[in-house]
């Protein structure tokens, strides 16, 4: 290789890391931020000094606030921005794997089938007990999304084992408004009092997460991005089609099912846990690529930074918007997504 093709690659992977930097220090301050700002606005100061008295390293605060500090509002900012990350994570692989730009973390009907799991759950009127730090509901969800998703593999994949990409998308559309009809149909029929908490639910928020569901968050996420940050270079082989990343060395089939197995189970805990959040998965993606570019080893960490500062300062706004209301942060992201994702679409079509 010639020192006149080392100088770009140079300079770009110099960028993706002046990015991540970038992003790094902005996530730190806006989860600062995110602990602040509530209903009770509490000074930086404060939050440091309710988190060090619970370490046990300084005098803390009173009990009330190092309870809204450290119990309510850490694992929620927290948790906003492990699932930003993964959301993002998922929808920037899912496009690439199938060569759609327009994919994000539900395109296999996972949403459908966690909605309609966690209706069920909602309109039997299941208690609270739940596994791994998931309540009822989310487990019924989470086992929602699993069935569907199952359904759609064996829908989608050939005789010869292969899963096909098109017929995949086709499985997952077509799952998902058979999840949906059903979903409807428990609503139909069910009381008004379920009716308000289903929509609630699928609007999404992380407002319930506790530091027991926030574990379970951070190590899917955690695991997600290490599986698909080892299979970069495979991500990267499938920009050139099918047959040029067999001949570059890529197993085509056993990648296409781990990559897909883990983009959903991770989409489906994260569901589980706070509802139906779009647009994150479907424009970070495309934001991340104009900052640094397709190459899936710099554009992964820079997808789960952008995908975490949105969803915290979502989760923010959802919360501040409306004095003494919170609205769903499905909402807040639907609000800010759509006008980037056209401005997007302009931006790449002038330059095309």
């Amino acid at each position: 290789m010639s020192p006149t093709t080392r100088v770009p690659a140079r300079v770009a992977a110099a960028t993706s890391t002046g990015w991540s930097v970038i992003l790094v220090a902005l996530l730190v301050v806006s989860c600062a931020a995110g602990v602040a700002i509530g209903a009770a606005d509490l000074s930086i100061g404060t939050v440091v000094e309710s988190i060090a008295g619970r370490l046990g390293i300084g005098p803390g605060t009173d009990l009330l606030t190092t309870h809204i500090v450290v119990d309510l509002r850490m694992p929620r900012v927290l948790a906003a921005a492990a699932i930003g990350a993964g959301l993002a994570l998922c929808g920037a692989v899912l496009q690439s794997l199938t060569g759609n730009q327009l994919a994000d973390p539900y395109l296999l009907g996972m949403s459908g089938g966690a909605s309609l799991g966690a209706v069920l759950a909602l309109t039997t009127g299941a208690s609270a007990v739940g596994a791994l730090g998931f309540g009822a509901v989310s487990s019924a969800a989470f086992l929602g999304a699993l069935g569907s998703l199952l359904l759609v593999f064996v829908i989608a994949t050939s005789r010869s084992g292969a899963l096909l990409p098109g017929r995949l998308v086709l499985a997952g559309i077509a799952v998902g408004q058979l999840a949906a009809a059903l979903t409807s149909a428990l609503v139909l029929f069910g009381d008004r009092d379920s009716a308000h908490r289903v929509l609630n639910w699928t609007l999404g928020s992380v407002a319930g997460v506790r530091w027991s569901g926030l574990v379970g968050i951070l190590v899917v996420v955690a695991a997600t991005m290490t599986i698909f940050l080892a299979y970069g270079r495979v991500l990267d082989s499938f920009a050139f089609g099918e047959r040029a990343a067999a001949s570059l060395g890529t197993n085509v089939e056993r990648s296409r099912w781990v990559l897909y197995v883990v983009a959903s189970l991770c989409t489906a805990a994260l569901v589980a846990q706070a509802g139906i959040i779009g647009f994150v998965g479907l424009v970070v993606p495309h934001a991340a690529r104009m900052l640094v570019g397709p190459l899936h080893a710099r554009l992964l960490p820079v997808v789960a930074l952008v995908g975490a500062l949105l969803l915290v300062w979502a989760d923010i706004a959802a919360r501040t918007v409306m004095p003494g209301r919170e609205l769903p942060i499905s909402i807040v992201t639907a609000v800010v997504g759509v006008p980037a994702f056209v401005w997007l679409l302009r931006r790449r079509g002038a330059t095309s």
